[in-house]
């Protein structure tokens, strides 16, 4: 399992680079985990969008779905021939956006049921919600050949179930906004929360993601790593940074 990083920070773009949003390929599959801005432009950069095989998101924020119209408008526009329907998953807690994942003939929006676990191509997902002011999930996303796990905590503030459904992942893509000194917020996690996460759930490599644009990202990985077993590799997430799992 491939992971490639197309957008990173939070809440908005920086420094000619994108939002939240992530390409998970595997025996020929390609699955689009959320679609911050700056993704198309991101993805063409390592495969034609029309090859895309699959979306999901993990909520409606527009920090995780600014560029979900525009692939949509692509694949209506570009093609001399008619492409298949994209399927997008999505829960449908907010049926408002859900409804927009369809665009006849171009993408279907796709539920998914949070308390079951969900086939997509050669993967296996599960879910659990997070900490947020609006409904959103973490993933767990396991390679169904190899046994590999990447999960990817979405937003979240901490609570104790983070760490088993972290427990021994391979990756592990935080959402970590906040220097130490925050603890306890309602939407995002410290340096500090994701050092003691990635430690108790014993993660083999974490990346750090969801950056804050305002913050000293060395620091914030100096504090997280404070935190945790030093055979844990940490990494701050970077554009088309790839890691194989």
């Amino acid at each position: 399992m491939k992971v490639t990083v197309l957008g990173y920070w939070g809440g908005f773009p920086f420094n000619n680079e994108g939002t939240s949003s992530y390409l998970i390929e595997s025996d020929g599959f390609s699955l689009l985990l959320d679609a911050g801005s700056s993704t198309l432009i991101q993805l063409e950069k390592v495969m034609d969008p029309l090859e895309l095989d699959a979306v999901i998101l993990t909520h409606y924020h527009h920090d995780h779905v600014a560029d979900l119209g525009v692939l949509q408008y692509l694949r209506q526009l570009k093609p001399k021939e008619p492409v298949a329907e994209l399927p997008i998953y999505g829960h449908q807690e907010d049926q408002k956006h859900f409804e927009e994942l369809t665009m006849a003939g171009i993408s279907l929006g796709v539920p998914y049921n949070p308390e079951k676990t969900l086939t997509v191509g050669p993967f296996s997902i599960n879910f659990i919600k997070t900490i947020h002011p609006v409904p959103c999930y973490a993933m767990r996303i396991e390679e169904n050949t190899t046994g590999k796990v990447f999960v990817f905590t979405a937003d979240t503030g901490y609570f104790a179930e983070l760490d088993s459904f972290c427990e021994k992942a391979d990756l592990l893509i935080t959402d970590t906004y906040f220097l130490e000194g925050m603890e306890n917020h309602h939407a995002h996690l410290t340096s500090r929360e994701t050092g003691e996460l990635a430690k108790k759930a014993q993660v083999k490599k974490l990346v750090l993601s969801h950056l804050r644009q305002d913050i000293d990202l060395e620091l914030l990985k100096e504090q997280t790593e404070k935190y945790h077993e030093s055979s844990i590799e940490t990494l701050l997430a970077s554009t088309q940074l790839q890691i194989i799992v």
